[in-house]
């Protein structure tokens, strides 16, 4: 975008009537000058100064000069910020995505309050409980695994907007573009208003986090539950484990030999998360690549 474009596309932003002043000044240039008598009757004296100070009419032999009559009809067309383009409208939240947030907020309660952590593990217990009796808990971690993994993508894919996400990276990436741009020329003029142009983007951090955040409240809402309730077979932080069978069963595992399902295999982390993680990643790839479903946000 060359210096004059951005200049007019600045004065049309920062006021409405300067597009027809502008207007009028290309549609009274002869020669590609214009004069003021020509143009005191339909724009003025502010608007005609704020030309000339901004170089958008330069010196010429007769009057004044369109700087470039190219770049000034270019910056008529689009006064959406500075930039080519356009910020996205943010998403706003239904009572629903507002209710799941706050349940997932006390389900976390869950993982401190022994009660709490009982009484939501016991409910899913119902469900998965029999499975224990029926197949290995490693089985039965795969299912869940496979069960977030179909729901979290689709949640994703029906929730989160990715044109509208890949329209927030683009208007980063061309902000970043114009700017390194107006370093290598040494335009000072152009950072003050790529600057300014930038606090105003700053929402669109907040939009892009309000993408995301939409479809992980629904996704930790389903998964927490199944979290608490594995937690609960297998005993939490020294706890009394609610199937003690299963929390001693042995298996032999790379790297760490023989382990059963509470031994910290990094750290804090346990055999049983970490195998469920493994299984959660290779499932959801699975599905993604199963429903042709793509998870990259694409620019509009």
């Amino acid at each position: 975008m060359s210096k004059v474009e951005r200049r007019v596309r600045s004065l049309v932003r920062e006021d409405g009537e300067m597009r027809d002043a502008i207007q009028v000044v290309l549609d009274n240039a002869s020669g590609g000058e214009v004069r003021w008598v020509d143009v005191r009757d339909q724009i003025t004296s502010g608007q005609w100064g704020r030309l000339i100070e901004k170089e958008v009419l330069v010196d010429g032999e007769d009057g004044f000069a369109l700087a470039d009559r190219d770049d000034i009809e270019a910056g008529m067309e689009d006064d959406s910020g500075g930039g080519d383009v356009e910020t996205p409208e943010t998403t706003t939240w239904s009572k629903w995505d507002k209710l799941a947030g706050l349940a997932t907020v006390g389900a976390f309660v869950g993982y401190a309050v022994t009660p709490v952590r009982n009484a939501i593990a016991g409910g899913i217990d119902v469900v998965l409980g029999p499975l224990l009796n029926v197949v290995p808990f490693y089985v039965v971690i795969m299912v869940i695994a496979l069960g977030t993994g179909l729901y979290s993508t689709l949640l994703r894919a029906g929730l989160m907007d990715m044109e509208k996400m890949g329209a927030y990276q683009e208007r980063m990436k061309d902000i970043q573009e114009r700017r390194k741009a107006a370093e290598e020329r040494d335009d000072d003029e152009a950072l003050d208003e790529i600057q300014e142009e930038q606090m105003e983007a700053m929402g669109d951090q907040l939009g892009m986090f309000k993408e995301q955040f939409r479809p992980m409240v629904w996704i930790m809402f389903l998964t927490i539950p199944a979290f608490l309730w594995m937690f609960w077979v297998i005993g939490y932080r020294g706890s009394d484990a609610a199937y003690p069978a299963v929390a001693a069963q042995e298996l032999v595992v790379p790297l760490a030999g023989t382990v059963t399902w509470d031994t910290g295999i990094v750290g804090p982390i346990q055999m049983w998360i970490l195998w469920y993680f493994l299984c959660s990643m290779a499932f959801t790839q699975l599905v993604q690549k199963s429903l042709n479903i793509e998870m990259s946000p694409s620019a509009s």
